[in-house]
């Protein structure tokens, strides 16, 4: 496992902000990384618009712990924390989907962050597929809701006119109704 121990201990400081209570310690292809005691982190930084599809905690924290340490602390460049950001949350078993969207998202933070055109259009080349993965599904979800509802819509109207005529009483399987006493 590239994860040295499997447990994260942390005090929780405010809203967003916890301090670790042990270090935790990931394996890089050549590297180890170890993030200190004490180091502050808010876990994934997912906007809050957003915190129903990717939480700020959850099998992914590991990685988000030491994303952060190594963009604030660690002397390395930012594509190399995202590229380490992205091979831990492979390791810890995070689906292809989430784990696509949370690395466009920290690539395009650092990406943003810098100017030129070149930047913006690799930007462009990774955020336009995550969109696509939610929008897709989102649509045909839509469509097929719509439908249901126009169906049952239908249904309800055919069944409120076949028991128009009838009176609001209760019925039993081979009784007979009270009009036919």
């Amino acid at each position: 496992m590239p994860f040295v121990d499997g447990n994260i201990a942390v005090k929780q400081i405010d809203a967003e902000t916890w301090e670790l209570l042990e270090e935790v310690a990931y394996r890089g292809r050549e590297d180890t990384f170890t993030v200190p005691v004490g180091f502050r982190t808010d876990f994934a930084s997912v906007p809050t618009v957003f915190v129903w599809l990717i939480p700020r905690y959850g099998v992914y924290t590991k990685a988000a712990i030491v994303h952060d340490y190594l963009c604030r602390e660690a002397p390395v460049s930012r594509a190399e924390a995202d590229g380490v950001f992205r091979r831990a949350l492979r390791e810890l078993g995070v689906s292809l989907l989430r784990r696509w969207i949370m690395w466009a998202a920290v690539r395009a933070g650092g990406r943003l962050s810098g100017t030129g055109v070149g930047e913006l259009l690799l930007w462009l080349l990774v955020t336009v597929p995550a969109v696509a993965f939610l929008a897709v599904p989102a649509v045909v979800l839509t469509v097929w809701l719509a439908l249901f509802w126009v169906l049952e819509w239908i249904a309800y109207a055919f069944a409120g006119r076949r028991t128009a005529g009838r009176r609001n009483e209760p019925s039993f399987i081979g009784a007979p109704r009270s009009d036919q006493t």
